[in-house]
C-alpha cells in the first residue's frame, strides 16, 4: 500500500510539473510576439484601480499600448473593463483619461465598461468592431496566452499581442495563478 501511495504521488508531481513547465513556455512565448504594424484595434484589458488610480499592472499596460498608437495613427483603441471593489470609476474610464491626456484623439478610442472578467473583456470589445478586423490584444506579459484562447473562443480572427511588463512585486503571485487559470479556461470556460 505505502507503494502504491508512492507511485500514485510520483505522478501527481511528474504531471503537475510537466503541465507547469507546458504552460509557462507557452506563456513566455506568447508574451513574445510582436504586432503588425497598422492593425485596425488594439483591445487593453482592463486591471485593478485603486479609486480612480490605476494599478501598475494597468499603467504598464496602457503605456504599451499608447506606444503602439503612437506610431500606428490609424489603429483604434477599445478601452475594456467595467467597475470593480474598491475602484470608483470603470477601468475602462481610468484608462479613456489616460488616452485622452497623452493625446489620443477621443474619436480613435471606444469604450466597453460593463465586463469583470477577460472572457467579457473580449466578447463585449467584439461587439464593437467590424469583423475581418486585425485585432491586438495588450495586457500583461503573463495574461496573454490565455487571452487568445478566449479571444478564438468568442470569434476574434485575426488575434496578435503586445505585451507589457507584469510589475515587479506581484509576478510570483499572478503567475502562480494564471498556471490555474489557464486550465479553469481549458476546461470550463466557453
Amino acid at each position: 500500500m505505502k507503494k502504491l501511495i508512492k507511485l500514485f504521488l510520483s505522478v501527481i508531481i511528474i504531471v503537475i510539473g510537466l503541465y507547469t513547465v507546458t504552460v509557462h513556455t507557452l506563456i513566455a512565448k506568447t508574451a513574445k510576439e510582436v504586432p503588425p504594424d497598422d492593425a485596425d484595434y488594439v483591445i487593453v484589458l482592463g486591471a485593478r484601480l485603486h479609486g480612480e488610480e490605476m494599478s501598475l499592472s494597468l499603467l504598464y499596460r496602457v503605456e504599451a499600448a499608447l506606444d503602439y498608437l503612437n506610431t500606428n495613427p490609424s489603429t483604434k483603441v477599445i478601452v475594456s473593463g467595467g467597475q470593480g471593489p474598491g475602484e470608483d470609476i470603470t477601468e475602462a474610464e481610468a484608462m479613456l483619461r489616460f488616452f485622452k491626456e497623452k493625446g489620443i484623439p477621443e474619436e480613435r478610442i471606444l469604450l466597453e465598461d460593463k465586463s469583470t472578467t477577460t472572457y467579457e473583456n473580449l466578447s463585449y470589445s467584439k461587439n464593437l468592431i467590424e469583423d475581418s478586423t486585425t485585432v491586438i490584444i495588450v495586457s500583461n506579459d503573463f495574461h496573454l496566452f490565455r487571452s487568445t484562447i478566449i479571444a478564438d473562443r468568442v470569434g476574434l480572427e485575426q488575434v496578435y499581442t503586445l505585451s507589457a511588463k507584469t510589475p515587479t512585486v506581484v509576478i510570483l503571485k499572478l503567475w502562480v495563478r494564471e498556471y490555474a487559470a489557464v486550465l479553469k479556461t481549458w476546461l470550463v470556460d466557453r
